[in-house]
């Protein structure tokens, strides 16, 4: 049976929600918080480290920190910008990738500050793929791509090594969504010599036995391609980390495996926002809402939606507002607010609608929700030894754990 772990991917320290959470889940006996040096720009980290200070090291020791290295982001990537990090693949104008020596030493460090701590249990590549899928883009040969991205996974392995050797961190591993993809995808990362390759690091370095521990990939009850690389990883002594438990993508869209319930105040809200925007000074605005009412069930899921909301909405809504007094203006603003609060939570019951057909076939008869569905297929997998899962707030630790 596998356990929950944490997943700090949307955590912040501003939000005290999110700090409160992560007490709850120390408290209620988590043994494993994931995160990276890129979640939220380093704010998972510091939330981490807030809601440590709660606890003495009695209660710390028995969690493990697991984080990753891999993305140049946000400051990360202000800060290349200003002096270039080696070995770095440009793969999207905000979004570059490099598994150097120099960027990992430099990473691990910013990390551990931000975390408050002396080490980390385990520090993992973060989807090293970058250079595979840059290559294909530019025409790469297979082989020559894969023996580059064997090269610098050594590299980066010997510089894991001596970072264990130093004591900053107690092992290492990969987190890679091509450990998911078919074997016969562009994208897939041939996983079976990476033991191979820890083995020569370690040796190069020095060191006695390798520290190579842990893989990380996607699995879900959809995307189940990486549970070859989970029975690999088990019988080479490997431990192995569920991410997207909930997300699962298929064919190019997204999946949210989850329930929700057609909120009942949504008609509400938009009728008072309709009659509030009945004139002609509005009616672009009141377009925009009819407009939305019709397609509050063509979104993929809920990804699309906010998308589409920060590109086209927040624009046109600003654009109205613009024309209206201060005083109208403030009342206006409280219509929209609950108007789209109520509105995401109906794109979020039509998504799971749809999402409900997806997997009909595989809930069958079942009568559990979608997401504990999903989580009991992950825990009842005897190759899982993690599940990581997102607890924005206390309510979901508690639903969470009340499955262990």
């Amino acid at each position: 049976m596998s356990n929950f772990a944490f997943g700090t991917y949307r955590i912040s320290d501003y939000n005290p929600q999110h700090i409160q959470s992560l007490k709850d889940a120390v408290s209620s006996g988590i043994k494993m918080i994931d995160t990276s040096s890129n979640y939220m720009d380093g704010g998972a980290q510091r939330a981490i480290a807030l809601a440590f200070r709660e606890f003495d090291d009695s209660v710390k020791s028995k969690v493990e920190i697991v984080s990753k290295f891999g993305y140049i982001q946000g400051e990360n990537l202000k800060r290349h910008k200003e002096k270039a990090f080696d070995e770095v693949v440009e793969f999207s104008p905000d979004c570059f990738h490099s598994i150097s020596k120099s960027f990992l030493q430099d990473q691990l460090t910013e990390s551990l500050k931000r975390l408050e701590m002396k080490q980390i249990s385990c520090y993992l590549l973060h989807n090293p793929e970058y250079y595979l899928l840059d290559a294909i883009n530019r025409g790469v040969d297979e082989d020559d791509r894969l023996d580059e991205i064997y090269l610098r996974i050594y590299r980066a392995f010997m510089a894991l090594e001596e970072e264990v050797s130093k004591g900053r961190i107690l092992s290492y591993g990969i987190s890679s969504n091509s450990f998911s993809k078919p074997s016969d995808s562009k994208e897939f990362m041939p996983y079976e010599d990476l033991i191979t390759i820890a083995k020569r690091a370690c040796q190069d370095v020095g060191n006695d036995t390798h520290s190579f521990t842990t893989i990380q990939l996607p699995i879900n009850i959809l995307e189940q391609e990486g549970l070859k690389c989970a029975s690999w990883a088990k019988k080479n002594k490997l431990r192995v980390l569920a991410n997207r438990p909930l997300n699962a993508q298929v064919d190019g869209s997204m999946f949210r495996l989850a329930d929700y319930d057609e909120p009942r105040e949504y008609y509400h809200h938009l009728n008072e926002l309709l009659e509030a925007c009945d004139n002609e000074m509005l009616r672009p605005l009141y377009n925009l809402l009819e407009e939305l009412d019709a397609s509050k069930h063509k979104f993929a899921w809920i990804g699309d939606y906010d998308s589409f909301f920060f590109s086209q909405i927040l624009p046109h809504l600003k654009t109205s507002l613009d024309a209206i007094e201060d005083l109208d203006k403030e009342i206006m603003l409280n219509f929209i607010d609950q108007f789209f609060i109520e509105y995401k939570k109906m794109v979020l019951f039509e998504c799971s609608k749809k999402t409900r057909i997806k997997i009909k076939d595989l809930l069958g008869k079942s009568d559990l929700s979608m997401q504990k569905f999903a989580l009991n297929f992950l825990k009842q997998t005897k190759s899982i030894d993690y599940i990581l899962v997102g607890m924005r707030k206390s309510a979901y630790v508690d639903e969470i754990l009340a499955l262990n």
